[in-house]
Order: C-alpha cells, then structure tokens, then sequence
C-alpha cells in the first residue's frame, strides 16, 4: 500500500521507487491492482513524458493479462499521437509489443496500424528501431495489414545502407551505421516475397551495396566493428535466400560466404556453412555453391570445434550431385574413422542416402555401404542394412556382384553383426551365383558364416539359420552337413523359443518335403514394392519435422529415388512379399483421379439447392503475379508457388523420363482454420488427353498455421503446349475464398540430358535442317548477362550443356530428349549472347516443330 501511495506523488524520485516496488514484487492477481491501474492510467494522461515513460516501464515489466486488458486500447494511441516525445513512443513500441507477446488477442488492429507503419520515416532512429521490432512482430501474424511496411523499409534501409559513418552520429557503432536497425529491417522484409519491380530495383541495389561494403577492407581492427559489420551481411543473405529470385544475388551472397569459409573467426565460419546449405538448394546458386568443395572437404580434415564439422557434413551433403558424389562419399566416409561419436549415426545415414541416390554404377553402391559397415558398423541402423538388402534384391544385376563382396568382406577376422546380417541374407538369396567358383564353393560359405554364428546375438542367428535352410535348397549337397547343425542339442534345445522353433521346424522341412515343395518353399525374394526410402525418412526424423523449403526436401536433383521401399523383414521362410502389381514406380497406377470439379454439395435434398454452399462458385481468373512465379518455375523444381496473406503454395517436384510426381504444400498463415478447402487440377480440353494427372485429395480443414501436402502424380503422354491450373477453394473466417494459379508442369520437364561430342552433335545440327524443325527467337536480356547463372538456368532447364562443341566459346550449346509415353523427341539448343548489345540468340532444333516452339518459348522468357 505504501508503494501504491508513492505512485501519485509529484515527485520522480518517489514515483520511480514505487513503480520500481511494484514492477518487481506485485503479483498479478493483487486486490491492489485497480488501484495501481488507476495510478498508471493518471501517468499515461497526464502527458508528462517522464511519468507516462515510467507507466509505460511498469505495464511492460509486470507484462499480465491483466495489464494488457487494462491498457492494449490505450497504449496505441500514445504511440500514434502527433505530440508524443520520441522517448515515450519508444516505450510505447516496446511496451505493446510486450503485451502482444503475452495475449495477441487482447490487442485489437484498428486505424492505429496503418500509422504506426509510418513510424519507419521517423527522424529519431530510437523510434525507429522500436517501431521496426513492433511491426516485424504484427507482420508474422496479419501480413496483410502491415504490407505498406516493405516499401517504407526498403526506402529506409537504402538511407542507412548509402549513409557515410558519420551521418548517424548517435547509431553508428564503430563505423557501421545503425547495424542493429538495418538487421530488423532485412528481418522484416523476410516476412513478405519479393516486392512489386519499383521497390525490387531500390532493394536490389542496397543488397548490393552491403555485398559490396563487406568487400572492403576494415575501418577498424576492433571485433565490434567486424560483428557489427557480418551481422548485416548475414541478414542481407538470409533475405537473398528468402526471396530466392535473384541468380545474381544469390551466386554472390555464394562467393562472399565462400571467403568466410576458412576466416579465423569459428563463429564465421559456422555461420558461413550453415547459409551455404540453404543456398545449396537453391537452382541458381547450386553451382556457385559447388565450387568451394575443396575448402569445405578441408574444413571436415582440419576443424577444430565439432559443431562446425557438423555443418560442413551437412553442406557436402546439400551440395553433392551426380558430378560430384563419389568424391563426397569417399570424403564422409575416410571422415567417419574419426569422427565424434555424437555425429557418426547422423553421417552415415546421409552416405547411405547419397550413395543410394545418385548410384550410377551400383557396384560403388554395394561397395559404399559395405565400407560403410566396416568403419562405423555400431552406428549402422537396421534401416541401412535393410536397405541395401532391397536394392539389391531389386536389382538384378548387381545380385552376383554383392554376392562375391560380402563373401570376401566376411572373410575378415573380425566381422561387425550388420556385415553377418547382411553376408547370410545375401548368401542366402545369391550365394548359388557365385558357387561356381571352388574359392566360393557351397560348403565353404556355409562354414565362413557358420563360424560367425557362436558369436552373434538371437536375432542373427535366426537370420542365420533362415540362410541355412535356403542353402539346403539352393546346395543339396550340404544338406548333411547342415541337418548336423540343425540337430544338434544346442539348436534343437535352446532356450530362445524363436531359435528352437527355427531349427525344429527347418530340420523337419528338410526331411519331410520333396524337393519340389522345397524349392516352392524357399524360392528367391520377390522384389520389394516401392515406397519412401526409409533411411531417408529416418534422417527426417531426426532433422525434425520439415517444412515446405527444408533442405532434405529441396535437393535439386532431378532424379526420382526410385529405390525406396519398406524394410525387408527377416530372411525366413514366413517373409513373403508381394512385387507392386504395376511395374509403375512412381504409383501412378494406384492414385484416385483428380476431381473434375468442386465436390457436391452435402445437402440432403436433392431438390433443394443450398443457397450458401460454395461449390456453384465459378473458377477465379488467375492471381495477380502468378505469371512471374511460374516462369521461375520453368528451371527449377521447388520454392514458393504462391502467397497471399492468406495462404502460402509451396512446391516439391521430382521427374523421371515421363513421369514425375509433385508436392503440393498449403500453408494456413493465419491462426483461423480454412474450412471447406478444396484444391482442384484443372486441364484444358486440348492438354488432358497429352498429360494425366493424379492427386491424392486432402483433409477440408486446414488448422491455423498447419501445412497440409498434396501429391499430384504427372504422366507425360504426349507433348503438350499448356500448363494445368490449380484452383482453390475455402472458407476462411466466413468469407468465401477462390484462387487459381498455373501449375508448372511444363514440356522441358520431361527432359533427359545427352552428352555428345562436337562432331556428333553438329552432324545431328545438320539432320535436322528442315525449315520446320528450327525455331529461332532474337531478344533483349532482362537479367544481367552472367556466364554462370546462364549455365545453371540451362542445366535446370533440363538439357545437357555440352562444353567446348561450339567454336565460339561464349556461346552455350545444349541436347536432351524429351520423353513422352508415345515417343521421344531429340532436342538441341544453342544460345548465343551479344554482351555490347544485351541481346540472345536461341536457336531451338528438334524433330517436330510445336515441340520446337514451345521450348523456345520457355528458354527465352528465363533470361
């Protein structure tokens, strides 16, 4: 009480010491409260600035729901008056976003929102930054009330970014001018897309002054100058990679990360690792990012703090592709001998995934994971050793192969438990493949995994046992030999229930059946159906869950893992697996067709038409914008299709000759649900009988913040000239909501890349002379002419980009076919730029001129 009395003295001494009283010591539920609710309202009114600051202090610290019902209404309005003092709006800013942090529903958006963005063109820098924490903060929840808010950013970002050091006295911080303001900006620029061309110019050039700015030499040799100077930077590049449009941009951000890379700084060079792999997954900067292989292979021999070993795993694995994933492999797996104990299951689940993934040669494949077992066996989990069980049983023709490499690996004294697991269900399926030989002879591989039985655990040796009575199929002349071990007391007598019933069983089988039962019994594993990679699904599970631009799921490659499956089970005779029906592999058999159109309406009548029901609405006309986004799309595989303030589309796709299969992600960015929420593909009558699409439908409520994944399976039946549009429908807070934007599947995407030598492809130049076959298009270049980016958009455009064919080095030279159900069509393309006059010439080739047309279309809308 004596507190609360202190509060309406006149005095600053005595009211700070009973604000500073209740600020720390009253409890929220005090029957003083509205005492001090009242005393805190008299401060705010009284427009004395010292007062309403140490009001304003108090309703941040004690920060209750009830302080936020008491004063959300009022504080607004302090910030927003024309005669506040700028100390006070500080306070005010602060104290409201506070408030908003505990209870978001108490604080009601009104006609304060729209001023308070202009709080960014203050004069005093305080209130700016402030201000900035505010908005950026309402922004993440009501994007679409605070959108005004990125043109006012950009244009005071500019002002800082061009600003000399000595403009902003009181905010420049050893020679920096406001880092702290200009990271809260690029912050709240992450939470919109790319801005409309006007203001994409202006932000352009400030990103690339801070690009420039951290080229120069130091003003300073002070650590808070450089901190203060990489801070900027690294928000600069987080903002490049949010917006993911700019291959300029994107490949320089690379280059200057690519400095930080061997910087004396661990910090640094942490931070550099970790940006690099999202720019990893970027179509644009891919490239870029693979040329500093070596420094990062260096950085896993010679770093020294474990964590940044750990992100320099993780961008091998971001960057690695068909070029470059043996030499990777062989770097993770020679780093494995030695690595920390708290990395290794992590590492060897990413070797496993890549060795699987871009196996050219499955020999290297069988020869990877085996090596694999060998130096890291006690951190090889089941779905490892699974998995090269089911590539090879999928496989054909690395059956026998497998079969010699683990006979030979077995050989080895010690031998870890995964390489027996994986040498007795491999012997067992294939050991009659290599039996021939009298070094691999039936009874000799019965007793090299034998002679590993004694030491192995129960679930092995059942393994082992399942291997045995195979071979008794498979080798009659070790029958004897093996009913001996069967019979023996201490397999017919064990006192693991699962061994004993093994061998009584097995030994009974052996005896009883003919051999034509017991080669019916015991023939060879079916392959296993396809499905997701299980091992890829484990390192999901352990990176947490994934959203929509997750790195794992942002691999470019273009290849579908057709290798994915369930685990095998055990290698007994009780294990049979059905092969898929189809030899389909993408699925495309199984998949419910796409709905034509919205659902039905749920009405029981059938005479009665439900007035309210949203399903008579009409297709809305494509989105403002949408055009730009799917031209992004036509080089690259995943990113943002679409957002609003509303809903974010999300994109994920993977092509394979003519199939394809994509990844649909709705995003909800509010924290309403969306009811009634239908997407719906939609094919024009001349493009649905050239291309077959798919979907799985998806849940109709969509949760507040939730992401719900929509697969859309794509079969390429002939060659078509338009793209499908995804419609969507919702209600969302009562409202009827109707979206259309163009998916982008187009003709490209069912491209394949040739490799060919200069005389091949010029005698294929020539063959395809006809006058309907060329297509030539001239044109101006809208992007700056970068060598580099050019490469990337063409091998992202799907060809092959063939080096040293065309005479003129300048000039780009791609081939590929492009695969449909009912025939394959040849492609060559040759661009050729003019720098003096920023013009391309792209000349297009193929055996059928609509074919031509199109691609030419596309090639050229990308530079």
């Amino acid at each position: 009480m004596e507190a609360v009395n202190l509060l309406s003295s006149n005095r600053y001494t005595e009211k700070q010491i009973g604000y500073l009283f209740i600020s720390v010591l009253v409890n929220s539920n005090s029957e003083l409260i509205r005492l001090i609710n009242n005393a805190i309202k008299n401060d705010l009114a009284s427009r004395n600035p010292t007062f309403m600051g140490l009001a304003l202090h108090c309703i941040a610290s004690v920060g209750s729901r009830e302080m936020a019902e008491a004063f959300a209404g009022e504080i607004p309005k302090v910030l927003v008056a024309g005669d506040t003092m700028d100390s006070v709006k500080q306070s005010a800013a602060l104290c409201l976003l506070r408030l908003y942090r505990t209870s978001p529903d108490l604080v009601p958006m009104g006609d304060w929102t729209s001023r308070v963005v202009h709080l960014l063109n203050d004069q005093h820098l305080g209130v700016v930054t402030a201000a900035t924490s505010l908005i950026t903060t309402l922004a993440q929840k009501n994007p679409e009330e605070f959108k005004t808010s990125v043109s006012l950013a950009v244009s005071r970002l500019s002002r800082i970014v061009t600003s000399a050091s000595t403009d902003l006295q009181d905010y420049t911080y050893y020679f920096v001018p406001a880092p702290w303001l200009s990271v809260k900006l690029l912050r709240l620029l992450q939470c919109y897309p790319p801005p409309d061309p006007a203001v994409r110019g202006r932000l352009t050039e400030c990103l690339e002054t801070i690009l420039n700015k951290a080229q120069e030499p130091p003003k300073s040799k002070k650590v808070q100058h450089s901190n203060a100077k990489n801070a900027v930077l690294f928000e600069a590049i987080s903002l490049i990679i949010h917006h993911d449009s700019e291959p300029n941009l994107l490949v320089r951000a690379c280059n200057q990360l690519g400095q930080f890379l061997q910087h004396r700084e661990t910090n640094l060079r942490y931070l550099a690792l970790e940006s690099m792999c999202t720019l990893a997954s970027s179509e644009f900067s891919h490239e870029a990012v693979k040329t500093h292989i070596e420094t990062v292979i260096n950085a896993l021999k010679t770093e020294r703090d474990v964590s940044v070993r750990q992100r320099a795993v993780d961008l091998l694995y971001a960057m690695c592709d068909r070029s470059n994933a043996p030499q990777i492999v062989a770097e993770m797996l020679s780093y494995l001998e030695t690595a920390d104990y708290s990395i290794r299951e992590e590492i060897v689940l990413k070797v496993a995934i890549l060795a699987e993934k871009y196996a050219v040669d499955y020999t290297w494949y069988v020869d990877t994971i085996l090596n694999l077992i060998r130096i890291a066996g006690d951190y090889v989990s089941e779905e490892v050793w699974y998995r090269v069980i089911q590539i090879v049983i999928n496989r054909d023709d690395v059956q026998g192969y497998a079969a010699k490499t683990v006979f030979e690996a077995l050989q080895a004294p010690a031998c870890h438990e995964n390489l027996v697991k994986v040498g007795g269900y491999i012997l067992g399926e294939f050991g009659n493949l290599i039996a021939g030989d009298p070094r691999s002879s039936p009874l000799i591989q019965f007793n090299l995994l034998h002679s590993k039985f004694h030491l192995c655990s129960v679930p092995t040796r059942a393994l082992l046992l399942s291997t045995y009575i195979k071979f008794v199929n498979l080798f009659p002349e070790v029958k004897p030999t093996i009913q001996d071990v069967l019979r023996s007391d201490s397999q017919l007598r064990n006192a693991d229930v699962e061994l004993q019933q093994r061998a009584v069983e097995y030994l009974r089988l052996s005896t009883v059946a003919s051999t034509d039962i017991l080669a019916t019994v015991l023939e060879e594993m079916p392959p296993f159906p396809e499905r997701e990679s299980s091992i890829l699904a484990k390192l999901k599970k352990k990176k947490g869950p994934s959203t929509v631009t997750d790195l794992e799921d942002t691999k470019r490659e273009r290849s579908v893992d057709v290798n994915g499956g369930p685990e095998p089970a055990p290698a007994s005779t009780s294990a049979v697996s059905t092969p898929s029906p189809s030899a389909d592999l993408l699925g495309l058999g199984a998949a419910p067709p796409a709905p034509a159109g919205p659902p039905p309406s749920s009405g029981g009548g059938g005479l009665l038409v439900d007035v309210f029901s949203d399903s008579a609405s009409v297709v809305a006309p494509l989105a403002p914008g949408s055009e730009d986004n799917f031209a992004r799309f036509v080089c690259k595989n995943n990113g943002v299709l679409f957002e609003n303030q509303l809903l974010q589309i999300g994109l994920k796709s993977e092509f394979r000759q003519n199939l394809g299969r994509m990844f649909i992600f709705y995003g909800n960015k509010t924290s309403t649900q969306f009811l009634n929420f239908t997407p719906t593909l939609i094919c024009s009558d001349d493009l649905q009988p050239n291309l077959n699409l798919q979907t799985k439908p998806v849940d109709p409520t969509v949760e507040g913040g939730a992401q719900v994944q929509q697969v859309v399976n794509i079969e390429c039946v002939s060659d078509f000239m338009e793209a499908p549009v995804l419609n969507i429908q919702f209600r969302y807070g009562g409202t009827f909501q109707n979206v259309s934007v163009q998916l982008p599947i187009t003709l490209n995407k069912f491209f394949q890349p040739t490799e060919m030598a200069s005389q091949d492809f010029f005698q294929r130049w020539k063959q395809l002379s006809n006058p309907q076959q060329e297509v030539q298009n001239i044109f101006k270049a809208k992007h700056p002419m970068d060598t580099e980016v050019t490469k990337a958009k063409i091998i992202g455009f799907g060809s092959a980009l063939l080096e040293e064919v065309d005479p003129n080095p300048a000039n780009f030279v791609g081939a590929g076919i492009i695969h449909t159900k009912t025939t394959q069509i040849g492609c060559l393309l040759r661009l050729e730029p003019n720098l003096q006059a920023q013009m391309y010439r792209l000349t297009l080739r193929t055996s059928k001129e609509a074919v031509s047309q199109r691609l030419c279309e596309l090639l050229s809308a990308q530079f």
